[in-house]
C-alpha cells in the first residue's frame, strides 16, 4: 500500500476484520489498542534505491523509513517496533563498518528488539558481539543455544513489553544454521527445534506470565514446497497461543497478513515485508474491556 493512501485511508476507516473474521467499528472504542511495527532482511540498505532502479526505483532507505515511524507513533504511542533478522550483508556499508551503522540507525528509530537472521553471523560470532554495544534495543532468540560461546548472556529466549498495561510477550526463532552457514562462523551454537521451543515459549508467556498478545519474531522463512521443513506457515498450525508471526529468510512480499488456524483452531497472523527496508509491516491489536484481542495489519511501502 502507498505510504500516502496508508495514513488517509487510516484516518478515514470504519472498521478492520478481526482475527476471528468479525468486523469490529472503531467507533465502539475499544479499550485498548497496540500497534506493532516490524521490517525484516533489511540486509544493510541504509539509502534508497536510485531513481534508475528496474525494480526498486526511490523505495526504501532509513530516513524514509523513520519519518513513516514517527507518524505512525505520533498517531497511536503504543508501539513496538520489531525486526525479523538479517539486519547485516547487503550494501558496501556492512563491508566498510560491519554492522555497526545498522545498529546504531536502528537505535535512533528506537527498535524495541530484534532476532539474528542467518546473515548476521557473517562477520562470524566475534563479529556479531563486536557491534551489539552499538544496539539499544533487545537482541531475543530462543532456539539458539549460545551457551558455550562468546554471545552466552548477550540476548534473550524471550522478553516482555508493556503498552498501555497491555503484556506483550515476544520470543525468536532461527533458521538452522548447518548447511546454510560455514560451521567456523557460528561455532558451538546449538540449534533447538522450533516448535519445541515454541511450545515452551508460549507456555511461559501465555499461562506463566499471563501475557495479553504473543508474537514470535521469526527467521525461519514463510513457506517451503517440502512439507517437513519447518516454516512461519507449519509453525502457526503446529502451535497454539501465537497470536503473531512476523517473518523472514524468504523475502515473501506479502500485501497483508495470512490468517491460520493453529492447533487449537484459533487464528494466527503471519506476516512478511519482503527485503531492503522497501515496505514496512504494521499490524493493529484492538483489545476490549475482556481483554479479548482482535487485529488487522497491512503492509506499507516506504
Amino acid at each position: 500500500m502507498k505510504r500516502r493512501n496508508f495514513i488517509q485511508q487510516t484516518a478515514a476507516t470504519g472498521a478492520f476484520i478481526g482475527l476471528g473474521g468479525l468486523n469490529i467499528s472503531l467507533t465502539e472504542n475499544p479499550k485498548k489498542h497496540i500497534t506493532i511495527l516490524h521490517t525484516n532482511d533489511v540486509h544493510s540498505h541504509i539509502e534508497p534505491f536510485g531513481p534508475n532502479d528496474p525494480r526498486n526505483a526511490n523505495m526504501g532507505g532509513v530516513a524514509r523509513r523513520a519519518t513513516l515511524i514517527q507518524q505512525i507513533r505520533n498517531e497511536n504511542p503504543n508501539t513496538l517496533l520489531l525486526d525479523a533478522g538479517d539486519i547485516f550483508q547487503g550494501t558496501p556499508y556492512f563491508n566498510f563498518y560491519g554492522g555497526e551503522l545498522e545498529f546504531k540507525l536502528m537505535s535512533k528509530l528506537k527498535y524495541d528488539a530484534a532476532t539474528i537472521g542467518n546473515h548476521d553471523f557473517d562477520n562470524g560470532l566475534s563479529g556479531l558481539l563486536a557491534q551489539m554495544p552499538h544496539a539499544e534495543f533487545d537482541f531475543i532468540t530462543s532456539n539458539y543455544d549460545f551457551s558455550n560461546t562468546i554471545l552466552e548472556g548477550h540476548t534473550s529466549p524471550y522478553k516482555i513489553y508493556i503498552r498501555d498495561g497491555v503484556k506483550i510477550g515476544v520470543f525468536g526463532l532461527g533458521v538452522e544454521l548447518e548447511g546454510l552457514v560455514t560451521k567456523k562462523l557460528y561455532k558451538e551454537t546449538q540449534y533447538l527445534d522450533p516448535v519445541e521451543t515454541a511450545t515452551e515459549m508460549t507456555r511461559i508467556l501465555k499461562q506463566e506470565q499471563k501475557c495479553d498478545i504473543v508474537i514470535c519474531l521469526s527467521h525461519l522463512g514463510y513457506e517451503y514446497k517440502t512439507e517437513n521443513k519447518i516454516s512461519d506457515v507449519v509453525l502457526a498450525t503446529k502451535t497454539k497461543d501465537i497470536d503473531l508471526i512476523i517473518g523472514g529468510h524468504t523475502h515473501t512480499f506479502l500485501d497483508k497478513p495470512s490468517i491460520l488456524n493453529n492447533l487449537d483452531g484459533k487464528k494466527v497472523m503471519v506476516n512478511q515485508v519482503g527485503c531492503y527496508g522497501i515496505n514496512l509491516g504494521r499490524i493493529d491489536f484492538f483489545l476490549d474491556s475482556d481483554k479479548k484481542l482482535n487485529g488487522s495489519g497491512v503492509s506499507i511501502n516506504v
